[in-house]
């Protein structure tokens, strides 16, 4: 069995994405692993040679600017990485530059894509998410934050990245795959407020128009934490890539939980006590076709 991991990059020093601990949290369990490094304006590059690991391809890319609708040059990156796998690698694994794989679900993950691997009905493996939220001390679970995505492929190039690269399709449809008992582990909202704001709108440059982003996220428009929902403290362990960074970063969130929820409306409330009660969320968005 050959696994190939796959991600895409651009300005990780300047928007502060843990890409290197991403890479690395998955490299031990990969044969290669294909970079799409966009056109940087800092030293991304250099953070992603440091990794020094042969297995590591770099493919350059520059990005089209002129997309900015729903965030299509994130897809298009990422088949520009997933294309560039080895024919023979049998499984590809998707990994964002700001998520990480806790160690101790390699094991589990590798011997996944073992006892698949010869079975056509799953073509892919769906991963749980942790969304932490505002410090690495909590987590967002609400509607609002996804569930689970796929994030190993069979290596068929009639996989293609979908919308704005969160999920995949397989010549057009959903993909067919098994939920695993393994989560990811999602940086992305682990910032500061200065650092969040800033993510808003470098964010929502791949998404929306001049005029939209000075209407609704001007230079003088100040974060909150609406869209969290509901935070929950960790108690758990985060992966090991991510000590370092963590030791060097956390800070004191600042903000009343109980408000938080309070901010809710009534119809979220009434359908978060159902999730919560008996785990069915109410007409969830769903990225792909379960298969066992």
């Amino acid at each position: 069995m050959k696994v190939a991991g796959f991600t895409f990059i651009r300005n990780a020093v300047k928007n502060d994405y843990p890409v290197v601990e991403a890479i690395t949290s998955i490299l031990s369990i990969c044969d290669e692993f294909v970079v799409a490094l966009g056109n940087s304006e800092d030293e991304t590059e250099a953070l992603i040679k440091g990794i020094n690991s042969p297995k590591i391809k770099i493919v350059n890319t520059i990005w089209d600017d002129s997309i900015r609708e729903g965030g299509a040059v994130f897809a298009a990156q990422t088949d520009i990485a997933f294309n560039h796998i080895s024919p023979d690698a049998d499984w590809a694994f998707y990994i964002q530059g700001d998520e990480c794989v806790h160690e101790k679900y390699l094991p589990l993950i590798k011997k996944e894509m073992e006892d698949n691997l010869n079975n056509a009905g799953v073509e892919g493996l769906l991963f749980k998410y942790l969304h932490f939220y505002g410090s690495y001390d909590y987590y967002g679970h609400s509607r609002r934050w996804y569930r689970r995505e796929i994030r190993i492929l069979r290596n068929n190039k009639a996989v293609q990245s979908y919308r704005d690269a969160q999920g995949f399709r397989w010549d057009g449809r959903k993909v067919r795959v098994k939920l695993i008992d393994a989560y990811i582990y999602h940086y992305g909202w682990v910032k500061p407020p200065a650092g969040l704001k800033s993510k808003l709108r470098n964010f929502n440059l791949f998404y929306h128009d001049d005029e939209w982003l000075a209407q609704n996220l001007p230079e003088t428009f100040e974060f909150d934490y609406k869209n969290a929902d509901r935070l929950i403290h960790f108690t758990g362990s985060h992966p090991a890539v991510m000590q370092k960074r963590i030791a060097a970063t956390n800070w004191n969130l600042n903000i009343d939980l109980n408000q938080l929820h309070k901010k809710m409306t009534l119809r979220r409330k009434l359908l978060q006590k159902i999730e919560d009660l008996t785990g069915w969320r109410v007409s969830e968005y769903r990225n792909y076709i379960i298969v066992k």
